[in-house]
């Protein structure tokens, strides 16, 4: 009898350990559906709220990988404005009264969309080659690409929102058939790759590795400063992509867009159960974290709550995710 409820507890934290996250996503949207039973389970609320979730979970994807390698990325938010003030320069009608460029007209969408994943990649690649090739902290390297890209974003804008779009960058804000977000589309896509390229590709296996212990990833034949360089351009790219849908959304970027999306991209890493240990982490987990998140801010709003509690409530279970991955390794170990 002993044995059995042994066996049964021992099945129940095994469970416990892989579904947790995912059964506290269950549980929030249960307690929602009890609460507000007539809007939050509506379907134009679910739509909602996925599409609330793409710009963070597109960029929690390549922060996904940045913490797997052991690593972090502080600069993803001002990375997003000055990939999104880039965009949004390219796409302003000739009626804008303020205008970057005077004399050039809306260019393609694929120019602009080009153009800031290009950002994107830039400046991950600089992020991501300090790292690898000088050894100063991801930490520091970040800090200071947060700083510059910021101060590059009010450089361009010398200050000024910019507006006045074309419509090729407004549908990337716009719904599908009228219903279902862009945003949600392209996020979806995303999974997709990001599951795909950690799952089943060399790269994908190095960046676990690299995590896991840098040391035998190097001796085992991983270009380890390859790799590195990599996944920051990944996450910058991840950053640059996520500025169109940002700024189809929004119809506008101001230069301190974005302010503070860095702390909530790698919150809702960690708290899908990315280890900041590295090498433990995955996409499924990412985009439930990303979604506790929305859910938490959207339940937030329908229940009336002061926003700044949301703020003390994220930090709480940022903290309880980062303690409850210490304990679990320290068993491991």
């Amino acid at each position: 009898m002993n044995s059995n409820n042994s066996e049964k507890l021992s099945i129940l934290k095994q469970i416990l350990s892989k579904y947790g996250i995912a059964l506290i996503l269950v549980g929030m949207i249960i307690i929602m559906t009890i609460l507000k039973p007539e809007s939050f389970p509506s379907g134009k609320n679910i739509l909602n709220i996925l599409n609330q979730s793409a710009i963070v979970g597109i960029m929690a994807l390549g922060m996904t990988l940045v913490i797997i390698s052991k690593g972090i990325d502080l600069s993803v938010g001002s990375v997003l404005a000055l990939a999104g003030v880039v965009a949004a320069s390219l796409s302003q009608i000739p009626e804008a009264s303020i205008k970057v460029f005077e004399n050039l007209g809306p260019q393609p969408i694929v120019i602009a969309i080009m153009a800031a994943v290009a950002v994107g990649t830039l400046a991950g690649a600089i992020s991501g080659g300090l790292i690898a090739f000088t050894g100063i902290p991801a930490f520091i390297s970040t800090l200071g690409m947060m700083t510059v890209a910021r101060g590059v974003v009010f450089l361009y804008t010398k200050g000024q929102p910019v507006s006045k779009l074309s419509d090729g960058m407004l549908f990337f804000g716009s719904n599908v058939f009228g219903v279902i977000p862009v945003p949600v589309i392209v996020y979806a896509i995303m999974i997709i790759i990001t599951a795909i390229l950690l799952g089943y590709t060399r790269f994908g296996k190095s960046a676990y590795a690299i995590g896991g212990n840098i040391n035998a990833a190097e001796v085992s034949g991983i270009k380890v400063k390859r790799n590195i360089v990599l996944i920051y351009i990944f996450a910058g790219a991840t950053a640059g992509l996520a500025s169109i849908l940002f700024t189809g959304r929004v119809a506008s970027v101001h230069p301190g867009a974005a302010a503070g999306y860095e702390l909530t991209v790698i919150a809702a890493t960690t708290i899908g159960g990315t280890s900041h240990s590295g090498g433990i982490g995955t996409v499924w987990g990412a985009v439930v974290g990303t979604l506790i998140l929305s859910v938490l801010t959207n339940g937030f709003t329908l229940l009336g709550i002061d926003p700044y509690w949301q703020q003390i409530v994220q930090g709480m279970i940022i903290v309880g995710a980062v303690v409850l991955d210490m304990r679990k390794n320290a068993k491991k170990a």
